[in-house]
């Protein structure tokens, strides 16, 4: 069995008008999300994971991709470990935002996700179950605004 490598992307997609899509997971009913996922072993670069996951999960390819520069380090949830070597407990997470035109209907990937919603900033943050990802989400109004404060 092949594990998955402990180095993932997690991509905020959104508008300039910081509406922000989310995802529901196919197998946590009620589990909302941005695009998410592992760097395979032929991805040249941390880029090219973030766009094959948009493609794969959202069909979105048209858009300005952005690496946001931050990581995260986080213990992996144990009902996810057996996807990854035995030895190995945490991920890194790096976080890229996907600027597009307008709310766009994605094209979803049933086996991972089931619904979309296009939100308000603030809602999206609040939908969300990872703290990593509202954390990103909760940069967009300085990352696109140049806000300090609330938006």
């Amino acid at each position: 069995m092949a594990y998955k490598i402990p180095e993932s992307v997690l991509v905020v997609v959104y508008t300039r008008q910081l509406e922000v899509l989310l995802l529901e997971r196919a197998k946590q009913a009620g589990m909302w999300q941005s695009v998410t996922g592992s760097r395979e072993p032929d991805d040249p670069d941390l880029e090219a994971t973030a766009r094959r996951e948009l493609l794969e999960e959202t069909g979105l390819s048209v858009g300005t991709l952005t690496d946001w520069g931050h990581v995260n380090r986080y213990e992996i949830w144990p009902q996810w470990r057996a996807k990854y070597a035995p030895d190995v407990t945490h991920n890194t997470e790096h976080v890229f935002g996907f600027l597009v035109d307008s709310a766009t209907v994605a094209t979803l990937d049933p086996a991972e996700h089931v619904a979309q919603l296009w939100l308000p900033w603030q809602e999206a943050m609040e939908r969300t179950f990872s703290p990593t990802n509202r954390e990103a989400i909760s940069q967009l109004p300085r990352r696109v605004l140049g806000h300090t404060g609330p938006a």
